[in-house]
């Protein structure tokens, strides 16, 4: 059985849950026996980029994932609101202002670090048990409570281009050209929205915009250089080489020092029972059996606790 980490490359289109779906369909085919299947993080349909799919024991570890911070490119498109701040929705508010480039360099620092940001009305955020893009959708007016996040790096790319840092040179203070869009690149907290950081920019440089590109470049500890496409899992499977696309459970565990432990230690941990006494650093650390994963675990002066126990 396969535990550990398919790192998607999802295309735009494809909601998160259809392309898990696409993933436990290969898996299948590929007579590969019945296993757990789950993603570290929703990606919007519009969206393109990581979508770490977690296998088997790795679905344990799926609440890391989406708590960690996340990095993506996206352009807004000035001059246009719509009500789901993306290409997809209905335009609601129309502007002729186009900020300069220096304008938007320096409105930026505004939307870095810890900020309050509303969500948008067409999200998953639950108001009163209910979806808010549900209600949204109903008709109702959908009034969503500012919320804390945090936004670690913000910079602009090349304008029109999501390819290498911006080069403004002459053309500092010039108006954008072709269709009047901005890519940024942004590395960001767990609970932010670019749709909302893209609308509050606009809002900022006194004009409107919305989302017309987005691609997730990071998520957690996983990053593009590791994603494949569907078809290339697809082929792999075909070819007998699944096993070679798939990552190691460890794999989300970069940032967590691994702890060896003996036969009968690991035994202990796998029912969960504590290790008293067991000299070990303070913190959170991976408990390893000849280097197979135990259990995460945190150290204190007592000993070692199980916060999340793997069945290897």
């Amino acid at each position: 059985m396969l535990h550990g980490w398919i790192v998607l490359d999802k295309p735009v289109g494809l909601g998160s849950t259809t392309a898990v779906s696409a993933v436990k369909r290969i898996l299948r085919e590929a007579s590969e026996p019945k296993t757990k299947v789950g993603h570290g993080g929703t990606l919007d349909p519009l969206a393109s980029g990581v979508l770490p799919i977690a296998l088997g024991e790795a679905t344990k570890l799926a609440g890391r994932i989406l708590d960690g911070t996340k990095a993506y490119e996206f352009t807004i498109k000035f001059g246009a609101e719509t009500d789901t701040l993306d290409a997809e929705g209905d335009v609601v508010a129309t502007s002729e202002v186009r900020p300069t480039l220096e304008e938007v360099e320096a409105a930026l620092p505004r939307f870095s670090g810890h900020i309050e940001q509303a969500p948008p009305a067409y999200s998953a955020l639950k108001i009163g048990g209910k979806a808010a893009y549900a209600r949204a959708r109903a008709g109702e007016e959908v009034q969503t409570r500012p919320r804390l996040v945090a936004v670690h790096e913000l910079s602009i790319r090349h304008p029109c281009e999501s390819r290498g840092p911006a080069i403004f040179g002459e053309q500092r203070d010039s108006r954008f050209r072709g269709n009047d869009e901005l890519t940024l690149s942004c590395t960001v907290s767990k609970g932010t929205y670019i749709r909302s950081l893209a609308r509050d920019i606009a809002h900022a440089l006194g004009t409107v915009g919305h989302v017309s590109y987005l691609r997730r470049t990071r998520a957690g500890p996983f990053s593009l250089s590791q994603a494949i496409s569907l078809d290339f899992l697809e082929e792999a499977a075909k070819s007998r080489g699944l096993t070679e696309t798939v990552l190691p459970l460890t794999a989300a565990l970069d940032d967590i020092p691994a702890l060896p432990v003996t036969p009968d230690q690991a035994r202990l941990l796998r029912h969960g029972q504590m290790l008293f006494g067991f000299p070990a650093k303070p913190g959170l650390q991976l408990a390893t059996s000849e280097n197979t994963p135990v259990a995460l675990v945190e150290a204190s002066a007592d000993g070692l606790k199980v916060v999340r126990g793997f069945n290897l």
